[in-house]
């Protein structure tokens, strides 16, 4: 009897542990839609703290750089730790300024993250949807945080993950399946 116990328990221990992941990775997958297909993901990690995994799809499974503009892409974001809205909209800025983009826009996209992106808590998620006239919208989850219409802002946002000139090389590589 104690022995059908244990193995009991351990089975819904097993059970559980096989669900969690899928479920903790499908909060945003509501915002994916349906025709969309993997590309790649990877997880961000700085130094010693794991920030996010990330994943993304286009409506072929296929991503080149050369062609981004063809492609309706998404790009969600499942963080593995709390971080405020204002540091999201901060790094924003100095990726952009890292390579080297200068649109009058900037600083007005940048207010407009910041009214629309909340707090991030671990366990949450942002995913941004690439509508087909090129915008920019932002869910967590199931819900709509806003658009960004404006398909320069689209491009700029993205290319921070999606750039040749990105910052994390192999985390690029590994997100547009560039990686073996």
């Amino acid at each position: 009897m104690k022995h059908r116990l244990m193995s009991g328990v351990a089975g819904a221990l097993l059970a559980a542990a096989l669900v969690a992941p899928a479920a903790a990775a499908s909060q945003c997958d509501a915002a994916v839609p349906q025709q969309h297909q993997l590309v790649g993901k990877t997880r961000l990690s700085v130094m010693f703290w794991d920030v996010y995994d990330a994943r993304l799809f286009t409506d072929s499974g296929e991503f080149e750089w050369s062609r981004k503009a063809s492609l309706n892409k998404v790009l969600v974001l499942d963080y593995l730790r709390d971080i405020k809205a204002k540091d999201l909209v901060e790094t924003t800025g100095e990726e952009w300024q890292r390579l080297k983009f200068d649109h009058a826009d900037q600083q007005q996209w940048l207010e407009q993250l910041q009214a629309m992106w909340p707090d991030i808590n671990e366990g949450d998620c942002l995913a941004l949807v690439e509508t087909k006239e090129g915008y920019a919208e932002f869910y967590q989850g199931e819900k709509l945080l806003g658009t960004i219409k404006d398909k320069t802002f689209t491009e700029y946002f993205l290319a921070i993950w999606l750039s040749p000139e990105s910052r994390f090389d192999y985390e690029r590589e590994e997100l547009v399946g560039e990686s073996s």
